[in-house]
């Protein structure tokens, strides 16, 4: 048995725009140096790679990446620094409300024997 919370970030209207998917999506942007290749790592359409980056972007007030349109020099993305500054605080709050779930689980629950967590939530 394991607890199973899911960390999101929703805007002012109450809609999710920040959460382990768009995470995962910056780190490959962060390994790739595109949008594109981290789209296709992740199995996931550019078009909707773009989509999430921008709603994201929108919500926040401030790019998360750069962006350079392909050519002879070829493009590429990668972070902000206000994006790499937005993603540790978030990997560091997701991380934190992770350990209090453990913790709290264990109170409530003393009895139960907990598995180890799926290091995909």
């Amino acid at each position: 048995m394991q607890p199973h919370i899911k960390v999101q970030i929703l805007d002012e209207n109450g809609e999710k725009f920040f959460g382990e998917g768009p995470c995962r999506l910056l780190r490959a942007v962060e390994q790739t140096g595109s949008l594109r290749a981290a789209a296709q790592a992740m199995g996931m359409a550019y078009t909707k790679a773009l989509k999430i980056l921008r709603r994201a972007e929108q919500a926040l007030g401030f790019a998360l990446t750069t962006r350079a349109a392909g050519g002879r020099e070829g493009g590429g993305s990668r972070l902000t620094p206000q994006g790499k500054e937005w993603l540790q605080r978030y990997e560091a709050y997701r991380d934190a409300c992770l350990a209090a779930d453990r913790r709290l689980y264990l109170e409530f629950f003393p009895g139960e024997r907990q598995t180890a967590p799926d290091p995909d939530r």
